[in-house]
């Protein structure tokens, strides 16, 4: 009985001291990942919307709902939004830039979890490319009559960020108003 409650004891404060350091790396590394998310997102709009030069955000009940893209003129280029819905075996997160016309300019998979050498193959520029030039609103996978060749044993994948894409312009398309700047 002694030897249990020693060992215990010893448990306890093993397990106290790797949680206190645990808290404090976290709390020395919170503000440079958070850093870091917000650069990678940056980079995935100037990457889906390359004729922006700066953006700035529209929210919608406190929360970033989409971004202006802006030439070094001025001028309105297009929109960049992140969209995100449960794929096969994870959330998949797309960022996606859509011209005045409405016409996709890319597409980047910012964050996914799926099967490796399935799913996770929608993160391939051979993938993510096919969306290029096609209208948001009517985006549909191959095997649901759409354009975009779904990936061979990822079809919920393919069809999850084509339904994100769709239904998230959707919404947004709805906000906006010819005063933007929208043709």
């Amino acid at each position: 009985m002694k030897d249990i409650l020693k060992i215990t004891v010893v448990l306890l404060i093993i397990c106290i001291i790797a949680g206190g350091v645990l808290a404090f790396v976290y709390k020395k590394t919170a503000p440079k990942i958070a850093e870091n998310k917000k650069l990678e997102e940056e980079n995935a709009r100037k990457e889906v919307l390359p004729k922006a030069e700066y953006f700035e955000s529209v929210s919608d009940n406190g929360k970033i709902f989409y971004y202006k893209g802006f030439n070094e003129n001025q001028n309105l280029v297009g929109f960049a939004f992140q969209c995100e819905k449960e794929g096969y075996s994870s959330t998949i997160q797309t960022m996606v830039g859509i011209d005045t016309l409405f016409q996709i300019t890319g597409i980047k998979i910012v964050s996914q979890q799926e099967t490796p050498g399935l799913g996770a193959k929608v993160s391939k520029l051979e993938f993510t490319e096919q969306f290029k030039s096609k209208n948001p609103e009517k985006i549909l996978a191959d095997k649901d009559g759409g354009k975009i060749e779904s990936i061979t044993g990822a079809t919920i994948s393919t069809r999850t960020i084509t339904n994100s894409i769709r239904e998230k312009f959707k919404n947004i398309k709805e906000k906006l108003s010819p005063e933007q700047g929208v043709k």
